[in-house]
């Protein structure tokens, strides 16, 4: 097998003719060139220097492994640099995977101080709901996700009480945990709903109206907080896109229930938000793989992230890395 050490000395001696002439260019003794070079050979299989006179040569294949030496030595020198750069935060990249109203109030502000305080680091975005995102971060598909779970769920496909049942605390256990922030749920009724007064709104007072949903995710919460107060929700419209269920609120189509977070993302015109009981929040982190969290730009993300949440809550959030064993 070829070592680099090995190249370096063969063209040392290449360049300055000699052993001797060679060990002083690399700062080491004759003796130590010459057996360098008979364990090159001996690597190999054939001669790669001979003496002509006073000078060394290289042999034919001594030539052809100095050339491509070169090459070599090269893209060592490069990657070198760049490992470099990138563990002093010169360089490097940071792929984040999201859910829509994360992306458009956690993650700007993070992502803005991060490239203000590393402008080499590049940052890329792309949206998916857990369980989708977690997904995507054990597949190797992203460095960073964010995602959120609801107490009780969990990311399989069980709903109802097999969900409930569920235990929610296992399903990121793999990974390295950011805890960023809980995000409360918030009703959504129509201007001049009746319950629309400013006083809480329980969910047993909404089992008649119809409802608006969201992400899958999502709707099965709902399906089990509203069979927890006696009801099961007719639910006749179900969305992703946050300002579509607002608007569909707005329109006086159904009721609904959102985190505060695309609360924010959202203008919630003819809409009026009221809270409801018993009160409900998401936890909300931000994910990555043990590996991964020793990266320096990801965890100056996670660090970021961390200090757009506690920007909203006034709480520092710690990491929480994976159970080992």
């Amino acid at each position: 097998m070829l070592e680099a050490r090995h190249l370096r000395v063969l063209r040392a001696v290449a360049a300055a003719g000699s052993y001797s002439a060679a060990a002083r260019e690399l700062g080491c003794t004759q003796p130590a060139v010459s057996q360098q070079m008979r364990a090159l050979e001996q690597s190999v299989g054939t001669p790669l220097l001979y003496r002509a006179g006073r000078e060394t040569r290289l042999t034919e294949a001594g030539e052809a492994l100095a050339r491509h030496g070169a090459t070599v030595l090269a893209g060592l020198t490069a990657a070198e640099e760049e490992v470099a750069a990138i563990a002093g935060l010169r360089a490097g990249r940071v792929r984040l995977v999201s859910f829509p109203s994360a992306s458009s109030t956690l993650l700007p502000g993070a992502v803005a101080a991060l490239r203000t305080e590393h402008p080499g680091t590049r940052v890329s975005l792309v949206e998916a709901q857990p369980p989708g995102s977690v997904e995507l971060l054990r597949a190797g598909d992203c460095d960073v996700a964010l995602a959120y779970r609801y107490p009780g769920s969990s990311d399989g496909a069980a709903s109802g009480a097999a969900a409930a049942r569920s235990a929610p605390a296992a399903e990121w256990d793999d990974l390295v945990v950011r805890p960023l922030l809980t995000d409360r749920l918030v009703g959504l009724l129509p201007e001049g709903h009746r319950l629309a007064t400013g006083a809480d709104v329980p969910f047993a007072a909404l089992a008649e109206e119809s409802w608006i949903a969201g992400c899958p995710r999502c709707r099965r919460h709902l399906e089990d907080v509203c069979g927890a107060a006696g009801f099961a929700p007719r639910i006749d419209f179900a969305t992703d896109d946050y300002p579509a269920v607002v608007g569909l609120v707005g329109a006086g189509l159904g009721v609904a229930v959102l985190p505060e977070l695309a609360v924010e993302s959202v203008r919630p015109k003819g809409v009026a938000l009221v809270a409801v009981t018993p009160e409900v929040r998401r936890e909300v982190v931000a994910l990555t793989l043990p590996d991964l969290g020793r990266v320096p730009a990801v965890a100056a993300t996670l660090d970021h992230l961390a200090a757009s949440a506690a920007a909203r809550t006034g709480t520092p959030s710690a990491a929480v890395t994976p159970r080992q064993g």
